[in-house]
């Protein structure tokens, strides 16, 4: 009897330790030197890729001719005409050959398209903008589509849209897929140094896939210590209830 109790006083020890989740196993923004370290990266402009649906406004001081070419401008882009990237990397803009902007950020396509029209309106302006930009998320940070709203979106503000990361979530090996080059890649980062900042890892981009897989470990540990105790409170009493029967 007494090397039973001797076990299960163990067990419970063992449990106090391991049971409850603490800062370091989800606790972002750390400067422990047991995590990863990031190196800084520069951010990259996204480039169009196939599929993409591009939104682009003419300016120029020839009204009728504006409103010719781009009829569909409007104050809200949920109004405008879309037109898609093709598989060959081009796009069907109103009065222009197809013009090439696989590869090409947003800037860089606008120059090319306002350098096209100029052939033929000597003061046109072009902007340009993507309007299916998403991001996905799947996995122990809530599921969805959510939309890019701004340039450098970060991972905790995608994370925040999704419903935050669970604390059964593996914050050690968070993987984001992202399509290049027809490629693609797989990131995978601890999530918990503040060295994430400005890394590769921080900013998320349209067609990212933000996939949080659950960790092991979380179907050992409860989410706060009073259902700790719960747990502990339960065990102690089905464990006296046994030893009433025991010496019964």
């Amino acid at each position: 009897m007494k090397h039973l109790l001797h076990i299960i006083f163990t067990v419970l020890v063992v449990l106090s330790f391991s049971s409850c989740y603490n800062y370091k196993s989800i606790g972002l923004l750390q400067e422990n030197k047991s995590l990863p370290v990031y190196a800084r990266e520069d951010y990259s402009d996204y480039k169009i890729c196939v599929n993409d649906e591009i939104i682009f406004r003419l300016i120029t001081t020839d009204e009728t001719i504006s409103k010719l070419i781009s009829p569909n401008q409007s104050v809200n882009t949920n109004q405008m005409i879309s037109y898609r990237v093709y598989p060959d990397g081009t796009v069907d803009i109103p009065f222009l050959n197809r013009v090439q902007v696989k590869g090409l950020t947003i800037n860089e396509a606008e120059n090319l398209l306002k350098k096209e029209f100029r052939e033929i309106i000597p003061d046109a302006e072009v902007k340009l903008s993507i309007a299916n930009k998403s991001f996905t998320v799947i996995g122990e940070a809530g599921t969805g589509v959510f939309p890019v709203y701004k340039d450098k979106l970060t991972i905790y503000q995608a994370l925040a849209m999704s419903g935050d990361l669970k604390l059964s979530g593996d914050f050690r090996h968070v993987k984001i897929l992202r399509a290049e080059e027809g490629k693609t890649e797989i990131l995978e980062f601890d999530i918990r140094p503040a060295s994430v900042i400005e890394s590769k890892y921080y900013y998320v981009y349209p067609n990212d896939i933000i996939y949080v897989q659950r960790a092991s470990s979380s179907f050992f540990k409860v989410n706060n210590y009073s259902s700790f105790l719960g747990l502990i409170s339960s065990s102690l009493s089905l464990l006296f209830s046994v030893l009433y029967y025991i010496k019964l």
